[in-house]
């Protein structure tokens, strides 16, 4: 199976970034729904698939939803969509390059943090909620459940995880962008994105359905979602443009400091 190497892929991060910078509104916005979207039919899957099954089962029955998670990540990197914590990597490393400019990172991570969002919205809200596949019996008591114990970590313990699950979320593009195969694009971001939701780490995008499908339901507030999504951002972009992006520019700078960017 082809792939390329390190030094290799950190090149192709970087013209990614510069890429996706360069987006045209009338792309950006639609990719950055679809990005939302396709996050949270994996998690929606998830929950489908783990609500039900027996409490005796314990942590297996959380890794088989953590199995199926990855549905959203997988049809973001092949059959297109633009995420923020995939961006928090490949902007960071264009930005540490020199490739892009810090106003562009701004303007793109809040772009495509708003459009995912609305695709979020529409999945926990139209499917969630009005087609009642969170709103009711075993799969409302597992949205509640889960947003519940999210909501309860406070800001330290939300951000500290928050890194954790963009190290591995950066990582898992990282692994995409090394294979030269769909099969191989597959594999490479199954194996990280499992490993986030198994642990239960916090991602800020999957949090935009998670919590406002619980918040349909009659669970929460808008107020408890803000509280949660200010520390997980943070620590989304610390470990995405932090662990993954800087990491690697530093292994990698004078290489990455030569590339040569066409993209007007």
């Amino acid at each position: 199976m082809a792939f390329y190497n390190s030094k290799q892929i950190a090149k192709l991060s970087v013209e990614a970034g510069v890429s996706k910078v360069h987006l045209p509104m009338s792309s950006l916005l639609p990719l950055g729904f679809l990005g939302g979207a396709f996050i949270s039919l994996g998690f929606l899957l998830d929950i489908r698939v783990s609500a039900n099954l027996p409490a005796d089962w314990g942590t297996f029955g959380a890794f088989l939803g953590a199995s199926v998670f990855p549905l959203g990540l997988i049809l973001i990197l092949i059959a297109g969509g633009e995420l923020l914590t995939g961006n928090m990597m490949t902007i960071s490393l264009a930005c540490f390059s020199r490739k892009v400019t810090f106003g562009q990172l701004v303007k793109n991570w809040v772009l495509i943090t708003l459009s995912n969002f609305v695709g979020a919205l529409f999945v926990a809200y139209c499917f969630g909620h009005l087609a009642g596949l969170t709103d009711s019996g075993p799969f409302l008591a597992k949205t509640v459940a889960i947003a519940k114990a999210k909501l309860d970590e406070g800001f330290v313990a939300s951000f500290f995880s928050a890194i954790g699950c963009n190290w591995l979320v950066g990582l898992a593009v990282w692994l995409a962008y090394g294979a030269q195969s769909v099969g191989g694009k597959i594999l490479g971001i199954w194996f990280p994105i499992m490993g986030f939701v198994a642990i239960g780490f916090q991602h800020v995008v999957a949090n935009m359905f998670l919590i406002p499908a619980a918040i349909f339901s009659g669970y929460f507030g808008w107020g408890d979602y803000i509280m949660n999504f200010i520390p997980v951002f943070l620590g989304n972009a610390v470990g995405g443009s932090i662990f993954v992006a800087m990491m690697y520019w530093i292994a990698y700078k004078n290489e990455l400091d030569t590339i040569k960017i066409t993209e007007k």
